[in-house]
């Protein structure tokens, strides 16, 4: 059997997104690349830059479209000892990404006998982002989020992503994910430029707070099966995971404050 392809002219663009052009020109049912497979994905992170470091965060849901897959994903992950990840996306490939980084950067110090600068581990994240620009295309797309703490210029930078490798170095803060609408947009109300420690993680959980209370697809803090967002800070002592004990109590007063202010009204 011949099956004949279509060719477009000039004028038609096919556009970038393969298994909707399959559907659109009547070849539905090649099934390899139809995009159906529900795959677990991460949501909201964010990373705030402060005083002496960075601040970084995120929620522990993954979903499968409209199921909560997993509660206790750990998104925010430390790639040495002055440096984290965090990722939203397809959960799978992301995952994959950051364990081969890790490897990647261990190995470059072993090699090396020195670390790789943080800026070039940006760039080599920004790689690796860019060679799961075909996967990205049908469907499992990965946007991470890195920060750390350069030894050479002595403060916290941090960097986001697009699906295609770019990246892009950010001034203070950045959100991904499908509450990042919502978690910005507190982080931008809340920054200051003298920000600290403390209160840079403060609005990190904050920022998830609100994600969680206006998106689906992010979860907030569970203190039933005591589950709470991943928060770590990097700076010159290097990558701290904020305890969960430390978490419930900035919660609880999250909590109560909310409680008051629906009090007021």
């Amino acid at each position: 059997m011949t099956v004949a392809m279509p060719f477009f002219d000039p004028t038609t663009d096919p556009g970038s997104n393969f298994p909707e052009l399959l559907r659109r020109s009547g070849f539905g049912a090649v099934n390899a690349v139809s995009g159906d497979v529900s795959v677990p994905h991460a949501t909201t992170c964010v990373a705030i830059r402060y005083a002496d470091g960075v601040a970084m965060a995120g929620d522990r849901r993954a979903t499968s479209g409209n199921l909560i897959s997993h509660r206790s994903m750990e998104k925010v992950v430390q790639a040495d000892r002055y440096s984290g990840v965090a990722i939203a996306g397809a959960a799978g490939p992301a995952m994959e990404m950051i364990r081969l980084f890790q490897l990647q950067l261990e190995h470059y110090e072993k090699v090396e006998g020195s670390p790789i600068s943080l800026e070039g581990k940006a760039n080599q994240l920004s790689a690796m982002v860019r060679s799961n620009l075909q996967a990205a295309m049908m469907g499992l797309v990965v946007v991470p989020i890195f920060a750390g703490y350069d030894l050479l210029r002595s403060t916290g930078r941090l960097w986001d992503f697009d699906a295609t490798g770019g990246r892009y170095e950010e001034r203070d803060y950045v959100a991904t994910g499908s509450g990042s609408l919502h978690a910005g947009t507190v982080v931008k109300v809340g920054f200051h430029s003298d920000i600290g420690r403390d209160e840079a993680i403060d609005l990190a959980a904050r920022a998830l707070w609100e994600a969680a209370d206006a998106d689906s697809a992010t979860g907030g803090p569970d203190a039933l099966r005591g589950i709470y967002p991943i928060v770590a800070t990097i700076d010159a002592s290097g990558w701290v995971r904020i305890g969960d004990d430390d978490l419930a109590a900035r919660y609880a007063r999250i909590i109560s404050e909310v409680d008051g202010r629906n009090e007021a009204q």
